[in-house]
């Protein structure tokens, strides 16, 4: 009888023990879910930046043609600056033609800063040349490209500081 009580408390104690897991294979599931994370996490950030630099020559893109069309549209070349390619369609004149979305006129989208400026004006103060640019806002955190636009419509990119007219077009 001795001996069938001894049997069942081992049986017992092999039985609660193989109910948990080690201390030891708990770490190893840590440290596989910790390598995975050290994988995902950079790519994660590249696929955001990738993004964040699309966004940013789509934007460009998106400003050169709202300016096309500001300039056949109203006759009196192109916009002065970007709010007033902004606006609601419900009273779309010079000021406020609406071709392009109040974020993007602000200056500030998608990890990108965007600037505007007027070249040459004709005699009647008519904008004839602009240069539109877009920085990452953080250098290699919301992008690593900048980009560079003007009155042609050529989309010209630089990995390492502002972009101008002479950098390569995208």
């Amino acid at each position: 009888m001795l001996r069938s009580v001894q049997n069942s408390k081992s049986a017992n104690r092999r039985k609660s023990a193989r109910q948990g897991f080690s201390l030891i294979e708990l770490l190893i599931v840590i440290a596989v879910i910790l390598i995975i994370a050290a994988i995902a996490i950079p790519n994660f950030i590249r696929s955001r930046e990738r993004a964040n630099e699309a966004a940013a020559a789509q934007n460009l893109r998106n400003i050169s043609t709202a300016e096309i069309v500001y300039s056949t549209t109203y006759g009196i070349g192109y916009s002065a600056d970007l709010t007033k390619l902004s606006g609601t369609l419900l009273t779309a004149d010079q000021n406020n033609a609406g071709l392009i979305d109040s974020v993007l006129a602000s200056g500030l989208k998608s990890g990108y800063t965007y600037t505007y400026a007027v070249v040459t004006t004709d005699p009647n103060g008519n904008v004839t040349s602009y240069t539109a640019n877009a920085d990452p806002q953080i250098a290699n955190v919301s992008g690593q490209s900048h980009f560079y636009t003007d009155q042609t419509g050529v989309i010209r990119s630089n990995p390492a500081v502002s972009a101008g007219p002479t950098d390569t077009p995208i």
